[in-house]
């Protein structure tokens, strides 16, 4: 195994959305569409169940950060 692979991978992670408190007002996939799309009511839809990757779960702070509503969490799996 590279030294970038168990780098990469030391933290595995979960983004989560709480439906019942999302407002879709759409800023989380806007901002992280590498980790989060929308369905067809625009709704967020989390793409990645686990994020192993630092990038991903960069991506998912993010959109946990701009969420307005705090619908979105970031938990260790």
């Amino acid at each position: 195994m590279t030294e970038h692979y168990l780098e990469s991978h030391r933290d595995t992670r979960r983004l989560l959305v709480d439906r019942s408190v999302c407002a879709g007002h759409g800023m989380c996939y806007s901002r992280s569409p590498e980790v989060v799309d929308c369905d067809d009511a625009g709704y967020p839809m989390i793409l990645r169940d686990a994020l192993g990757f630092d990038e991903h779960i960069a991506a998912a702070e993010e959109a946990v950060a701009v969420c307005p509503e705090r619908a979105l969490t970031l938990a260790s799996s």
